[in-house]
């Protein structure tokens, strides 16, 4: 009796994990990619006179005053380099309902520029976030930079953020 109830619980389990259940997952598309520049010139290509030499990312949000954020130096097709950032900061709930949910991460960057042979200067950015959540979609829908709106999303386009200094 004991292996009959053992193999029905078995045989029903199977079952379960092997019913389509794609009405249940959920879009998730937060990569972002952050592009600078000033008169033309990538800021970001550190081997260009005048661009970035160092970049770090912080979370304004974070649980401590130094909350290190993760992201990646890349280059596109053209070579031109951006900041791909994914997910790290800490996001804050700024608005919920039932089945929609905004919520907010804030980031400041700050970037080392070399302005002569002995002397270098840092810029220090903010980039806000909002990312709208609902049970079947989860998206970054607007990117401030420096207080002013840069990114609205649009279908399913990239999320691609282009600064001009």
């Amino acid at each position: 009796m004991k292996n009959l109830l053992f193999l029905s619980a078995v045989a029903f389990f199977a079952f379960l994990s092997c019913r389509n259940d794609e009405l249940g997952l959920q879009k998730i598309d937060q990569i972002i990619q952050l592009y600078i520049d000033s008169a033309g010139q990538d800021m970001l290509n550190n081997n260009i006179k005048g661009g970035y030499t160092n970049i770090r990312m912080n979370d304004v949000n974070g649980l401590t005053d130094t909350a290190p954020v993760t992201f990646g130096s890349k280059k596109n097709a053209d070579t031109v380099s951006y900041i791909e950032y994914v997910a790290g900061a800490r996001r804050i709930r700024i608005d919920s309902s039932a089945n929609s949910k905004t919520y907010e991460s804030r980031i400041a960057l700050l970037m080392t520029k070399k302005v002569s042979s002995t002397k270098s200067v840092i810029i220090s950015d903010t980039m806000r976030i909002q990312y709208h959540w609902t049970p079947d979609l989860f998206q970054v829908s607007r990117i401030w930079y420096n207080n002013q709106l840069k990114f609205t999303k649009v279908g399913d386009e990239l999320n691609i953020v282009k600064v001009s200094k």
